[in-house]
């Protein structure tokens, strides 16, 4: 069958994509479901900074790729063994599958899956097939087992995660990545206790849904921290305590003098080094910095080792939130159905593929939190 997909031919575009376009919308070719995979309807995608990273070449994959990972749809075909879905089932694409055998996911970490984590460096699914085609033949590699700005995608039974179809696929989306990563940092990776005292650095997507996991965790201080005046006063919205312009000489003396000294747990959540020394600084002696962000592989942060013994720090890093999708995802949309997790918050925009490129500008460019693609038909 034919599908209609965001395709990145190469990596490195210069902004304002608008004008330069990277992401080209294309007729692909689309095999059928091998086994163990599962074709899907997707009806809405979430763009992420994990998408604009490979867009930027900070986070090199091999081209072309179909772009998108962060997404929601529905059912269509079943590959051969796949027994546990039915055509018209809803689903959440969870961006590292897992096998299921490998050390990691018999240790109950599927997020650090050996097996998952090769095929997405390779653009494959996890069974090492390509399934999207140029037309003329042309391989189209697959983005993290997923490639989401297309109608259609064929992925992977362990990259998938069955849903309350009552959900609307706009607010699903946004489970696959930024609440799986943002929301499991908080209360998998951290485990903050009631109570505690919470900062967060960077207010994306992601960032201001560990800011969501820490009000639904009952912290009693949550200091958001960001360069964005509309983002600090969104953050207030959603329960912070406290907020502040990282932009502040004195933004890490405001911090640790408002928290008596500093924060128990705090959230890196922006991929930089910088973002990642502030989140170390507002840390409190014997506290916790977690790191969620994904900066240029070539970026490097130091620290004075002496503070990890003679202050008891722990530095800890959290991919997919360290979530068990099939468990978590579940969970915390129930928690968003009770009214304790306001996903739906997250979402400044809804636009068309065509789009695309427009919506990858504002995130650059910091104006929006979470901008979903929703596809035509949908």
């Amino acid at each position: 069958m034919q599908t209609r997909a965001a395709v990145l031919l190469e990596m490195g575009a210069r902004p304002p994509y608008a004008s330069t376009r990277p992401l080209r919308l294309e007729t692909l070719e689309l095999e059928p479901p091998g086994p163990g995979e599962v074709l899907i309807r997707v009806h809405a995608a979430g763009l992420c900074h994990s998408d604009l990273s490979v867009i930027e070449g900070a986070r090199p994959r091999p081209m072309p790729m179909a772009l998108g990972h962060e997404a929601a749809g529905e059912v269509v075909e079943l590959g051969e063994g796949v027994t546990d879905l039915a055509p018209g089932d809803h689903v959440v694409c969870a961006f590292v599958p897992s096998c299921g055998h490998c050390g990691p996911c018999q240790e109950g970490r599927p997020a650090l899956c050996e097996p998952g984590a090769e095929a997405n460096g390779r653009g494959t699914l996890l069974s090492g097939a390509r399934r999207l085609l140029r037309l003329g033949g042309q391989p189209v590699h697959h983005h993290l087992g997923v490639s989401a700005f297309s109608d259609y995608a064929v992925v992977s039974r362990r990259s998938l995660v069955k849903i309350d179809p009552s959900l609307p696929f706009e607010h699903a989306a946004l489970f696959g990545c930024a609440v799986m990563t943002g929301v499991g940092a908080v209360v998998n990776t951290a485990r903050v206790p009631v109570g505690a005292s919470v900062g967060i650095v960077g207010l994306g997507g992601v960032g201001l849904a560990a800011l969501l996991g820490a009000v639904a965790s009952s912290a009693r201080h949550i200091a958001a921290i960001d360069v964005n005046p509309e983002k600090l006063a969104f953050a207030r919205e959603l329960g912070a305590t406290h907020t502040y312009d990282a932009r502040d000489p004195g933004v890490i003396d405001r911090v640790r003098a408002d928290s008596a000294g500093g924060l128990e747990y705090v959230f890196e959540t922006a991929g930089s080094v910088a973002a990642m020394k502030t989140a170390f600084a507002v840390t409190r002696r014997g506290g916790t910095t977690v790191t969620t962000g994904l900066p240029d592989p070539r970026h490097e942060w130091s620290v004075p080792q002496v503070l990890l013994a003679a202050e008891e720090r722990t530095i800890r890093g959290s991919y997919v939130g360290s979530c068990v999708p099939s468990r978590d995802i579940p969970r915390f949309i129930s928690l968003f159905q009770q009214g304790k997790l306001p996903v739906d918050r997250l979402v400044s925009d809804v636009i068309d593929l065509d789009h695309i490129n427009e919506g990858f500008d504002r995130l650059a460019a910091g104006e929006a939190v979470r901008i979903v693609v929703r596809m035509s038909g949908a």
